[in-house]
């Protein structure tokens, strides 16, 4: 339940945050959960953030969080999944039409 959205919006993330300077800095791993921290580049602006993971007792992801700082590296985040996301919506949309 839910797959839909959440791969498109994993794979907004990855376009948007998955550049040349993305690299995972840190990781925390207490049972069932991971806290990853990351740092990229976006546009100039130096994005610093964690992710957060829950996991259930068969290794399937139950929940997923993403912080970003600071301000307005969230925002340009935000923009730029933005763009993403209706990019891919369009496309998806263009392909079922033309079936």
């Amino acid at each position: 339940r839910g797959s839909p959205i959440v791969m498109a919006y994993l794979s907004a993330a990855g376009q948007t945050l998955g550049n040349g300077s993305f690299r995972y800095i840190r990781e925390l791993i207490d049972g069932d959960t991971a806290v990853l921290e990351f740092q990229t580049k976006m546009d100039g602006i130096v994005v610093n953030g964690i992710d957060m993971i829950t996991f259930d007792e068969d290794g399937l992801i139950t929940d997923f969080k993403v912080m970003v700082r600071p301000m307005k590296a969230m925002n340009k985040v935000w923009e730029m999944m933005a763009t993403q996301l209706k990019s891919d919506q369009k496309s998806a949309t263009a392909g079922s039409s033309a079936t």
